[in-house]
């Protein structure tokens, strides 16, 4: 995949990887019956609009990993239309999000897609590689940030003038700002390096990002990004949809 054709095809050639296999125990009682990847908003699962924004950006293939009530996942993967590009993987025990990287390292090629499919998200993927394409020649990844109003349910990033990552602080009880890491990420086959640091991670972002500090460039969604990791973000993330929808925001 030369540098050229991933200008021209935006996402082409890219495979992505999806976690969908958490608990989702602090959106109990919904997720009782229902995976935290399938909770709606705006009346659509959190993991249709991630499985339309990518595929619709070119994506090659999507790897999901699955655990908690794995079969309603894999249920809604069959149906999808896009279910022939769907990879599924059953984690019996949870792997973390490192974890499930490393198992799966030789899925992906060069470049690598990677997000939660438990958030909700309205960014340009063709922003977001255009800023991967243009980082410096010493970061071999690209995070997404955006503007949190609970920095202390999240990485909270230090960046330079060139948007840069020089810190990170994961949630910390009072750190240094407000500007967050979305968990969506742009690596190079480089970074997997990372993993081999410290073999026994298990969350990429708490103990890999820190790792990587100098070699992250970021890019901000001003657009909208919210982890659906509550009750109270969940009822959020539906008022803001509607909003967006009135304002004719959302197309």
């Amino acid at each position: 995949m030369t540098f050229k054709m991933m200008k021209k095809n935006s996402l082409a050639g890219i495979n992505a990887l999806l976690f969908a296999a958490g608990n989702g125990t602090r959106l109990r009682p919904l997720t009782y019956h229902i995976p935290k990847c399938l909770v709606r908003v705006g009346g659509t699962p959190l993991l249709q609009y991630w499985l339309e924004n990518l595929f619709s950006a070119g994506i090659d293939r999507v790897m999901i990993n699955t655990h908690y009530l794995s079969g309603l996942v894999e249920s809604f993967c069959k149906q999808s239309p896009y279910s022939s590009r769907i990879d599924l993987v059953h984690e019996p025990e949870l792997l973390g999000t490192a974890g499930t990287l490393r198992k799966n390292r030789s899925y992906f090629g060069q470049t690598m897609f990677m997000a939660h499919a438990d958030n909700y998200s309205l960014f340009s993927s063709k922003l977001f590689l255009q800023k991967h394409l243009d980082r410096s020649p010493t970061c071999m990844a690209t995070m997404m940030t955006f503007t949190t109003d609970s920095p202390s349910s999240c990485g909270i990033v230090q960046t330079d003038d060139n948007g840069t990552l020089i810190g990170y602080y994961e949630k910390e009880l009072d750190p240094p700002g407000n500007l967050a890491n979305a968990a969506v990420f742009l690596l190079e086959k480089e970074a997997f390096n990372w993993l081999d640091l410290a073999p026994n991670a298990t969350d990429f972002c708490k103990e890999i990002v820190p790792l990587g500090l100098g070699h992250f460039q970021t890019f901000f969604n001003g657009n909208y990004h919210r982890d659906i990791g509550t009750i109270e973000s969940l009822n959020r993330a539906n008022l803001d949809f509607y909003k967006l929808i009135g304002s004719h925001q959302i197309p």
